[in-house]
């Protein structure tokens, strides 16, 4: 593993409730996927590897992100596979295809169309099926649980909630495919209405479709297919224990972990360690090293580990959540979070993430940001979590 490893084009669909898409994602996908090759000067013959992201659960059959492989086409052949959850971990595996010299070129792409089925319930499949999915407990229900924890426990106020999501949908303001975007008083926003106490809507991901494609390229592609390509210099994703009740709830380790990963990769690179050892760091080696490390800071904070990141798009589909992965990331005051939005103002399902790794790359190849991070999350109350950092060179 010698060749570093850049995003080199990013597109993302306008996210909305839209009656002209089919499950498929297929009528989201063909626009977005003209748009990134466009910019990059490619066609689907150069891409060496797809990955995509989305779920059978939610489209309601089986095997049926087959479908969307119509919008690749079916000539020429391609390699391709598939991750039955966000997109954020696609692009995972591309990174390793290239990584590894298996492609040169590979495009990660997610879709979803939440509003064809009752979005709660179905992401209470993916609870314990022996004592917590026959409960029927939705994903709205579970995150008001733990934002009453941190309430209780003095981590946060109701307003602490509202100004993240006044702040989010003013910054939506300039990206024209957020779902919610304006301008609010937090005062406002306090005097509205409980959806699951101590929720109100606007510390909830609104529901809506859309689609996100990523195109990464080898160190020997990436600088001609892009002015400023955001190299990777960190990726990794850990995961926390599926029982509610066996974690702590005001505790995201896992991101902290991945964070703590891929500050390791990148340390290693900057020593001068091989390509080889670099890549075990994000992946493995660096696993056990920190994840010990976050569990010895009390899976809390990756205190110092974001020093350099000027832009952090986190994937926090509540309020809360934000406030959460602000400090297990160890995100200080001088970072930029969130200047899409972020989820809060638009959350596709299985392509949120991507979209935020992907809004990550896009403030590095604009020259907005040096360093950024991108962040995804999948599971209850933030169980996993994966942590992407990119930066000009």
């Amino acid at each position: 593993m010698t060749s570093p490893v850049a995003v080199v084009g990013f597109a993302q669909s306008p996210c909305r409730v839209r009656e002209d898409v089919t499950t498929s994602g297929v009528e989201m996908l063909v626009p977005i996927f003209a748009e990134v090759f466009g910019a990059t000067g490619l066609t689907r013959a150069d891409i060496g590897f797809w990955c995509s992201g989305s779920s059978d659960y939610l489209a309601g059959r089986a095997f049926s992100f087959v479908q969307a492989i119509d919008a690749i086409g079916a000539v020429p052949p391609a390699m391709e596979s598939h991750v039955e959850m966000d997109a954020a971990w696609a692009l995972y595996e591309a990174w390793v295809k290239v990584l590894t010299g298996e492609a040169e070129i590979a495009l990660a792409y997610g879709f979803g169309k939440s509003s064809g089925a009752h979005l709660r319930r179905v992401l209470a499949l993916q609870l314990d099926p022996y004592l917590l999915a026959p409960l029927w407990p939705d994903s709205v229900s579970i995150a008001a649980l733990q934002a009453r924890l941190g309430l209780d426990a003095g981590r946060w106020t109701e307003k602490d909630m509202a100004a993240v999501a006044a702040r989010s949908r003013a910054a939506a303001r300039s990206n024209p495919q957020a779902q919610v975007s304006g301008d609010v008083a937090v005062s406002e926003l306090l005097e509205r209405p409980y959806v699951a106490e101590p929720l109100r809507a606007h510390d909830c991901a609104p529901v809506g479709d859309g689609a996100a494609v990523v195109i990464i390229a080898s160190a020997r592609r990436a600088r001609d297919l892009c002015a400023r390509p955001a190299w990777i210099t960190g990726f990794g994703h850990r995961i926390d224990s599926g029982a509610l009740g066996a974690r702590d709830l005001l505790a995201v380790p896992s991101a902290a972990a991945a964070r703590l990963a891929c500050a390791a990769a990148a340390a290693a690179r900057a020593a001068g360690a091989s390509g080889h050892s670099a890549a075990g760091a994000s992946g493995h080696s660096a696993a056990g090293a920190s994840g010990h490390s976050a569990a010895g800071a009390s899976g809390h904070s990756a205190a110092g580990a974001s020093d350099g990141v000027d832009v952090a798009e986190l994937h926090a589909p509540f309020s809360h959540q934000e406030i959460l992965l602000r400090e297990a990331l160890g995100l200080g005051d001088g970072v930029d979070v969130n200047p899409s939005g972020g989820a809060l103002c638009g959350n596709p399902m299985f392509a949120a993430g991507l979209a935020r790794i992907g809004m990550a790359a896009r403030a590095v190849m604009s020259g907005r940001a040096g360093r950024a991070l991108g962040h995804a999350t999948s599971g209850p109350a933030l169980q996993q979590n994966l942590v992407c950092i990119m930066e000009g060179q």
